[in-house]
């Protein structure tokens, strides 16, 4: 089944992109294209899985978990990996951005960025009120002053715990920390969360709706020093078309201004070189029509195609214009430069100053790492 949205190139590079993606078009000469990307399963929670861990199963660190312990944050005031989504994403959730076996302060800080609805619609922009997105952290009751001698008291008595204990306990320890951490937010997150304060032609840029907001949320907090921010389009699959893939259109309208508006205001803020984006999906989908249902019913839909998929890079020293890898004469394997999770998770690492191969972390008698034992850096990629 051909592809039924017309294709047009862009930019000096040639960048053959769907009308669904006008904006993102634009920027062609600022995004790495990697047209050649597999994984190892076609369901959902097993590719998110890997996408995210670099495992096909729950129980390993997030590739944010692996940063903020690799390279800690540069804002004590603020989680040093932040998750952006209205609800909770897709069907695996929190083992998505968790810690696992590392220490609990590197696991990723969830936070339903979901507007409130009124009679007229959903509040954006200027109307957008972060007290309401973070209430959690603010305390009506007690002065910050108050709330400093308890977490003095507590952690007095949490430290005499600790000396008391022949084995070191990192669940307490981390307890410690977290509670620190929410006790400096009450200061810095209401005003990073508070894209009212953005200019009028900032908001325009990015457009109206929750991945718009997460966009802008994701730029003001990287400027602030979080370490890793990752934005989820939404609850569920929505980009699961199987019935019919005319529902891309709707899912691209919303993500196809914001996706470009990273990349300009990263630019304007002068944090593009040293910021890295990156942007797809757990796999990609069939060059053929849906057949199944049970029924041998037949849709105007794509099955799941992890053999060969698109993901782009963009800023933080990778080489802007570069188509890298290709799939077949029918889009669904990739046949040059193929590029495995684990190649992408090497090349990220790579990108901030890391040795995917020496970050790691023993656990159950034997070492652990984002790449496990395989990943290739793509340093024809890096500029």
């Amino acid at each position: 089944m051909r592809s039924p949205f017309a294709f047009k190139k862009y930019g000096q590079c040639g960048m053959d992109v769907s009308e669904l993606f006008p904006n993102v078009g634009a920027c062609a000469d600022d995004i790495c294209w990697i047209r050649s990307v597999y994984t190892d399963i076609p369901n959902h929670e097993p590719s998110m899985l890997m996408m995210n861990t670099g495992h096909t199963q729950v129980g390993r660190p997030s590739m944010g978990a692996w940063l903020t312990y690799g390279l800690g944050t540069d804002n004590k005031n603020l989680p040093g990996y932040v998750v952006l989504c209205p609800d909770v994403p897709t069907t695996v959730g929190p083992p998505l951005w968790n810690n696992a076996f590392l220490p609990a302060v590197h696991q990723g800080t969830f936070i339903a960025d979901k507007a409130e609805k009124t009679p007229e619609g959903v509040l954006v922009g200027k109307e957008f009120d972060p007290q309401k997105l973070i209430s959690y952290i603010h305390n009506d009751k007690f002065t910050l002053t108050e709330q400093r001698r308890e977490l003095d008291l507590l952690a007095a008595l949490n430290r005499m715990q600790l000396e008391r204990e022949a084995v070191r306990d990192p669940q307490l320890e981390a307890t410690i920390g977290s509670m620190e951490t929410a006790y400096r937010m009450q200061t810095e997150a209401p005003d990073v969360f508070d894209i009212r304060k953005e200019s009028e032609a900032t908001l325009k840029l990015y457009g109206p709706g929750s991945t718009a907001r997460g966009c802008l949320m994701a730029v003001r907090l990287a400027e602030r020093g979080v370490r890793m921010v990752q934005v989820y389009y939404a609850k569920g699959d929505p980009w699961d078309a199987h019935a019919d893939i005319q529902a891309h259109r709707k899912n691209a309208k919303d993500s196809d201004q914001p996706f470009a508006a990273v990349i300009k205001d990263l630019k304007s803020r002068g944090l593009f070189k040293d910021t890295l984006v990156v942007c797809g999906s757990e796999f990609g989908r069939t060059p053929v029509m849906e057949v199944g249902g049970g029924a041998g019913t037949i849709a105007n839909g794509r099955d799941h195609n992890p053999f060969g998929f698109t993901m782009w890079l963009a800023g933080g020293g990778v080489k802007g214009g570069t188509i890298y890898g290709a799939t077949d004469d029918f889009g669904f394997k990739a046949v040059e430069k193929p590029v495995h999770v684990h190649d992408l998770h090497a090349t990220i690492l790579h990108l901030l100053g890391i040795d995917h191969t020496k970050l790691t972390y023993r656990y159950s008698g034997r070492d652990f790492r984002l790449t496990d034992v395989s990943g290739t850096v793509l340093h024809d990629i890096i500029a």
